[in-house]
């Protein structure tokens, strides 16, 4: 559960921004560490996908996302001030409290397809114009 920023209120994977000379997998694991507590290594990480988001009315709706299997990892995982973690079941994912493109991607990579995404949003930014997913 994020709790605060972006994306508050919503059930949303561990994720954030890539820093100046840093990989996307070291982002990745850094923010794993920061928002729930627990470290891996980057040869326990399996890429399984990019979502590209659009806009034509806003900007800074535009951005890409890399999805991540993380295998194995130190330590059990843990609230912080930015996450609350909760494990679920695959078959009972909150896709009605999650973002909404969720429901149309997630459930490729759960069953271990790689994909690329790439979403288009309204004038809003709350719904899409289009989507399409492409499995590797």
């Amino acid at each position: 559960m994020k709790k605060r920023g972006f994306g508050e209120g919503k059930w949303n994977g561990v994720g954030g921004k890539v820093q100046l000379g840093e990989s996307i997998e070291h982002a990745a694991l850094r923010e794993t560490e920061e928002e729930i507590g627990v470290t891996a290594e980057e040869s326990n990480m399996e890429p399984m996908g990019e979502l590209h988001f659009r806009s034509s009315f806003n900007e800074k709706l535009n951005w890409d996302v890399h999805v991540f299997f993380l295998h194995a990892w130190q330590g059990d995982p843990r609230e912080s001030e930015e996450m609350r973690p909760q494990w679920y079941s695959t078959n009972q994912l909150p896709f009605d409290h999650m973002w909404p493109d969720d429901k149309h991607w997630f459930p490729h990579v759960l069953a271990g397809e790689k994909i690329v995404g790439d979403f288009e949003f309204d004038l809003t930014g709350d719904d899409f114009l289009a989507i399409s997913i492409k499995t590797l």
